[in-house]
């Protein structure tokens, strides 16, 4: 049993006025009491004036991706061992952000499905991710074209355990030589493949740069839209009918922010020709927020030098700066991914897993106390902290 006492607390959808303490047993939250309530037989860490708050969720990562420029080229190059201390790197670099899940949604030939249990965050993966032939990410495996080999790609997913179908609606800047600002697939390519993975039980997640193949994948029914940047004609263009629509189905949008440098020189290239830049992709992130688009947080995690793993806490900073309240973005990466993933975590409250952490200063007021995590908490054991405990029994 441990007992986090903390100064406050975010339990996933609201704040815990302090003080407090989150108690855990056998992987499980417990209880959240206010106080400091003595706990028999309990490991006590006082966590000071601490914020806790549940575990973060990536749920946009590639874990197969070294975190340098032209990562998903190399997939090709790597050795099986390579491949194993990329991962496990970049499960480190999670770690340390406070990261305690990660959703990967592409790898090459099965290689995070195959490894998911050997780590000690939770890993949901997609495989690789559907593609059209040379379509971007082919690299790693997934190209696909034509109704029935959609629906049989779809079945291999289901039958190797995957936690959800990603499909390639749009080109993408990491591969040079697709068409960002146009489709891979028709809206009944889409529709095929969701029929079929809803029919597996499994959900299915749409990238989509270009407004049409954003367009295509709601009208699809998807349960997820990856990066959703909506460019027609050298802009990004978002409807009104299409907010609407992705309120009203509810859809999960990972906006995909955060970077910590400037793209690579081909990447800006494409950006400028699109209309993509950083300040319309904040602008945009605003206007679906105030549309009530549901948003989830998620960084695509390892393909380039700016989008390194554990960049969590930059890809927030960029929700506050399109105007999204702390607690809605502290949710996106919370309850609300965690909601998108299907897991039971989240949450500070009893009956949820025990992944916790806690950082120095207060998230709801300040974002940038997410720069400074402290301890993280996965299933109830502590698995990396600069304070130190006591032991009661």
């Amino acid at each position: 049993m441990l007992a986090l006492r903390a100064g406050r607390a975010f339990d996933g959808e609201r704040t815990l006025a302090g003080p407090v303490t989150v108690i855990t047993e056998n992987g499980t939250i417990k209880a959240v009491e206010q106080g400091h309530p003595d706990v028999a037989g309990a490991e006590v860490v006082d966590l000071g004036t601490a914020t806790v708050l549940p575990g973060l969720i990536d749920t946009h990562v590639h874990l197969c991706a070294d975190s340098e420029n032209g990562a998903l080229d190399r997939l090709p190059e790597f050795t099986e061992e390579h491949l194993d201390e990329v991962v496990e790197d970049g499960l480190r670099r999670h770690l340390l952000a406070g990261v305690t899940t990660v959703r990967d949604l592409g790898d090459r030939r099965w290689s995070v499905v195959e490894q998911r249990s050997r780590h000690r965050q939770r890993v949901l993966a997609s495989g690789p991710p559907i593609t059209s032939p040379r379509g971007h990410c082919w690299s790693m495996g997934g190209e696909t074209s034509g109704d029935e080999a959609l629906r049989r790609a779809v079945r291999e997913r289901a039958e190797r355990a995957a936690d959800i179908v990603k499909i390639m609606a749009s080109g993408g800047f990491a591969t040079p030589g697709t068409i960002v600002d146009d489709c891979q697939f028709t809206e009944h390519e889409l529709r095929v493949v969701v029929e079929e993975a809803h029919s597996l039980g499994l959900p299915v997640t749409a990238h989509a740069h270009s407004l049409a193949a954003v367009q295509h994948a709601v009208a699809a029914g998807v349960d997820g839209v990856e990066h959703c940047t909506c460019l027609s004609r050298g802009a990004m263009v978002l409807p009104a009918e299409l907010l609407d629509a992705l309120a009203e189905a509810d859809i999960a949008v990972c906006h995909t922010l955060g970077s910590t440098l400037e793209p690579p020189p081909h990447v800006k290239e494409a950006f400028e020709r699109t209309g993509m830049s950083l300040a319309a992709k904040i602008n945009a992130v605003g206007r679906m927020y105030d549309h009530g688009v549901r948003a989830v947080s998620g960084t695509d995690g390892g393909i380039g030098a700016g989008k390194g793993h554990g960049i969590t806490a930059h890809a927030l900073a960029d929700m506050i700066d399109a105007g999204m309240p702390n607690r809605a973005v502290l949710a996106s990466a919370t309850s609300q991914a965690a909601r998108a993933c299907g897991v039971g975590k989240g949450m500070l409250r009893a009956g949820w897993d025990a992944d916790v952490i806690a950082v120095q200063g207060d998230p709801l007021r300040d974002i940038t106390a997410l720069h400074h995590v402290t301890t993280v908490v996965i299933g109830g054991q502590i698995v990396t902290t600069t304070l130190p405990s006591t032991r009661r029994e």
